[in-house]
């Protein structure tokens, strides 16, 4: 037979963690677009977790009230992994581009690195980055898992 408080720890813990993962699912989305007021930018895939060859596809959202400056016309998208060694960044010229306040734009990765290779599994981010018009960086990112 089971002691009493042993019964009562076992049971605030299936409560809490039941609690806890309802917390997380439902407002910890890190996919869930907000808008500010102010510069903000925020980078959203369909979801968090990819198989291996599957396309991602990126949105680049201006989530602020001012428009945004890039430097070229990839809005300063990129893959790295965790060691922040770059594995992917579109082809783009060296065009000023211009996100206006709740524009956006959306890149497909294809999961094939710059160098033609295959991605291998893992965990990597994604990153976009700009300039508002008090000329302050902007970056934000996004992690996602690519599995078999």
């Amino acid at each position: 037979m089971l002691a009493k408080s042993l019964v009562i720890f076992i049971g605030v813990g299936i409560l809490s963690g039941f609690f806890y993962g309802i917390y997380l699912i439902d407002i910890k989305d890190p996919n869930q677009l907000e808008y500010e007021i102010g510069p903000s930018l925020s980078v959203l895939t369909e979801k968090s977790d990819y198989k291996k060859g599957e396309q991602i596809k990126i949105r680049i959202v201006n989530s602020g009230t001012v428009p945004l400056i890039f430097s070229d016309a990839s809005y300063g998208l990129r893959v790295t992994g965790l060691s922040g060694m770059l594995m992917y960044s579109p082809t783009s010229t060296q065009v000023i581009s211009t996100l206006e306040p709740y524009e956006e734009v959306e890149f497909v990765w294809d999961q094939i690195k710059n160098d033609g290779d295959a991605a291998l599994e893992g965990l990597y981010k994604i990153h976009a980055g700009g300039i508002d018009d008090q000329g302050s960086k902007i970056e934000r990112s996004i992690p996602i898992n690519i599995w078999k």
